[in-house]
This record gives C-alpha cells, sequence and structure tokens, in this order.
C-alpha cells in the first residue's frame, strides 16, 4: 500500500481550495505539519486563527523550505512567478502540483522552472464554491469529486501514485489526463458555463428598461443559478480565460453555431427542434444526477425556509 503521509505539506494560496485542502489533510492526518503562503496579513491571521495551519508566511520561499509537498492555490496567472520564486528552496524529492482549471499553461509557467530532482504533476480538483477565502473552505469539498492528474514527463511513477493516494484519501476519485484533453473538456464543462454566467448577468445589469430592482425581485431559478457562478472569484477566472485562450474559444465557437440554430427555431416556429434538443439536454442532467456529481432534489438541493425568499448554496 502506498505511503500516503507526507511531512510538511505547503500550500501557496489559502483560498477555498487551499484551505478545503488544509482541512481535509488534517482531518485525515495526512501530513505532520501544514504551512501556507499569503500575500495578505489578514488571510494568514485567519489561518492560524482558524487552525488550519501550523505556520503561515509572508513569502512563499519560507513556505516550501523542508516540504515534501508543495500545492499552488493561487490564480495561474502568479504561477510563473511563484515557481521561480521558490525553485531554489525545494528540496530533492519534493512533489510540486497544483489546482489550477488549465493544465497546458500551467505545465508551460512551472515546468521549466522546477529542478530536475522535483516530482512536478500538475493537477486539477474539479471542485468548488462561488466562495473564497480560508473561512471558506470545508473538508468535505473533495468527496466523490474528480481529481484530474496530468503528469508531464517530469515526475517519477512512484510520485504520481502517492499523489494519486492522497487525494484519493481525501474522498477524490482520481483521472490521469493529457493536459491538453484536459484543457478541452473543461473548457465546455466549466469555462464556457461560467463565460456565459458572466455575460448573462452583466446583460441584464445593463438593461435600461428593466430595472436592477425587478432583475434581483424577479429572480427565477436560473438567471438565480446564473448569478452564483458569476459570483465567483473574478481574478481566478479572468486567468483561466486568458490561459485556456485556444480550448475556450472553440468551444466558443461550437456554441455560437447551435445557439444560432435554437435561434433559427424559434424563429420559424419549430417547435419540433426545441423539444428534441430539450429533451436530449434533459437526459444528460439525469446522467450527471446518476453519476453521483449533483443531487435530484428539487431546486437543486437548495435549502428554503419558512420566513425567507433566499436560498442557500
Amino acid at each position: 500500500m502506498t505511503e500516503v503521509k507526507f511531512k510538511r505539506l505547503a500550500l501557496i494560496g489559502i483560498g477555498l481550495i487551499g484551505s478545503s485542502i488544509a482541512r481535509a489533510v488534517r482531518q485525515h492526518q495526512l501530513a505532520e505539519e501544514i504551512v501556507c503562503a499569503a500575500r495578505t496579513a489578514d488571510s494568514r491571521r485567519v489561518a492560524k486563527e482558524l487552525g488550519i495551519v501550523d505556520a503561515a508566511f509572508e513569502s512563499p520561499i519560507d513556505a516550501v523550505k523542508g516540504a515534501d509537498l508543495v500545492i499552488f492555490c493561487t490564480p495561474i496567472g502568479t504561477y510563473g512567478k511563484l515557481a521561480e520564486q521558490t525553485a531554489p528552496a525545494l528540496e530533492k524529492g519534493t512533489i510540486v502540483t497544483d489546482v489550477g482549471s488549465v493544465k497546458s499553461a500551467v505545465i508551460e509557467a512551472i515546468g521549466p522552472h522546477m529542478p530536475k530532482d522535483v516530482d512536478f504533476i500538475p493537477g486539477h480538483p474539479v471542485a468548488g464554491t462561488e466562495k473564497s477565502g480560508p473561512a471558506a473552505g470545508f473538508a468535505e469539498l473533495f468527496i466523490n469529486r474528480w481529481q484530474i492528474l496530468t503528469p508531464c514527463g517530469q515526475a517519477s511513477d512512484a510520485a504520481v501514485e502517492k499523489l494519486t493516494a492522497f487525494w484519493t484519501a481525501m474522498g477524490s476519485k482520481v483521472e490521469i489526463m493529457d493536459a491538453e484533453h484536459h484543457d478541452l473538456v473543461l473548457a465546455i464543462t466549466s469555462h464556457i458555463p461560467h463565460l456565459i454566467a458572466y455575460n448573462i448577468v452583466g446583460t441584464a445589469d445593463d438593461l435600461e428598461d428593466v430595472t436592477q430592482s425587478e432583475v434581483i425581485k424577479y429572480s427565477a431559478g436560473g438567471f438565480r443559478d446564473f448569478t452564483r457562478i458569476a459570483a465567483s472569484d473574478p481574478t481566478m477566472w479572468r486567468d483561466v480565460f486568458l490561459h485556456n485562450k485556444d480550448a475556450v474559444l472553440e468551444m466558443l465557437g461550437r456554441f455560437t453555431e447551435d445557439l444560432t440554430a435554437l435561434q433559427r427555431a424559434i424563429r420559424r416556429d419549430d417547435g419540433e427542434t426545441l423539444f428534441n434538443i430539450f429533451s436530449r439536454t434533459r437526459a444528460i442532467r439525469r446522467q450527471i444526477i446518476d453519476a453521483g456529481q449533483e443531487t435530484p432534489e428539487p431546486d437543486f438541493g437548495r435549502v428554503h425556509t419558512a420566513d425567507d425568499t433566499s436560498t442557500k448554496s
């Protein structure tokens, strides 16, 4: 059985994903020591007060010293500089990974800086919420969620096996995938939906003949779900789109073609085409539920109170 426990886990960034990893690692005793690096004093203070890390540093170099597992949990645009800064302080045999939702650009940003005696294994936990910050994390975030690893030839089989066991111990289902294929898959399953959400909420905000108060007051389930997605970290998603440009533009082109077909069907009163498309997409929803990636409860499992019309995610 592969040994999972690490001596020192260094989290570079302690937002939603980083703090969730810290909590899960603490809960499952997967590291003897957990440290983090965070740019702001407030994030470092909160992480310490919550007890999810043993030490919090301003400098990522201080955090990685003595670590045998380093996880980059900051926006993708920061990876190159962070890798360059921390590389000289990495110890032989250290596993370096990340949580970015783009992988080809991460390999290009981090790979060239990694020493030959370090195991670099890009990764992406397909999990999250629209919330951010060290207080937003929770240990159960990764349970029954996919963790995609995209080894790029800079790691031993033993290191990949150990990192796989690490994520499995936190409840994830691990998949090994080619980086370019990952970026194409995530473009349609994650990146384009976020782009659409940002756009449709922005469009509603720009309407001159519908007031903002009406948009909020009469938000039906569909628009409300878009606002939840559109509340995601703007810095993180800016970097995602800038670093997965080719895959996003390809999927956006296909989406635009399909949207044009829908527009044509509506204009021509083609109810049969609309019904067939809606029936096909409804089946996808059932498959997602059957795969354990969503709740079958009404209103997407949100909890309602008798005296409150708002919802909880």
